[in-house]
């Protein structure tokens, strides 16, 4: 009989964001934490869902997927759902090659009793507003915060404006 192996992670209340997800023991980098869990959903579904809880509509436990469908993490959800976002993680989100499961994978060694992150990126269509940037607030504090969970359009060279001769 194969001897059970310890999990990687504990789930507590987090000083960042409500409650966490952390390091039970050392993790080295590299290591497959957790599998991200739920019912797997079509994006029109989410929409249909999506808020969840009214009084905090921005907050849902949706992981898109490449192929289109959506984990739904609030729907026979696992531990991962709590792991918290950081613009700075120690953590990141890596979808299988079959584009159907999602793990959550330590990006550097992570020592006992650290809570866990990945930076959730989360996409949305249109133009990213300050109210937007706002509604999606970021709190981790880390030297890299974009003051947002929102993945930001990367920005390239400066436009040049054409102005015309007066005439």
């Amino acid at each position: 009989m194969a001897p059970v192996s310890k999990p990687w992670h504990i789930v507590k209340a987090s000083t960042l964001h409500g409650t966490g997800v952390f390091a039970a023991r050392d993790i080295p980098a590299g290591t497959r934490i957790i599998e991200y869990g739920g019912r797997r959903i079509t994006s029109e579904r989410a929409d249909e869902l999506h808020p969840v809880n009214p009084a905090d509509p921005f907050h849902t436990f949706f992981f898109s997927l490449s192929s289109g469908k959506v984990i739904d993490g609030g729907d026979r959800g696992n531990d991962a759902r709590w792991i918290n976002h950081s613009c700075g993680p120690n953590c990141e989100a890596q979808e299988s090659s079959n584009g159907k499961r999602v793990y959550i994978v330590a990006v550097q060694d992570i020592p006992a009793g650290a809570e866990l992150f990945y930076d959730y990126g989360l996409v949305m269509e249109g133009r990213i507003t300050k109210t937007l940037r706002k509604q999606y607030q970021c709190l981790c504090g880390t030297s890299a915060c974009r003051g947002t969970m929102l993945a930001l359009p990367k920005r390239g060279k400066p436009r040049t404006r054409k102005t015309g001769e007066a005439g």
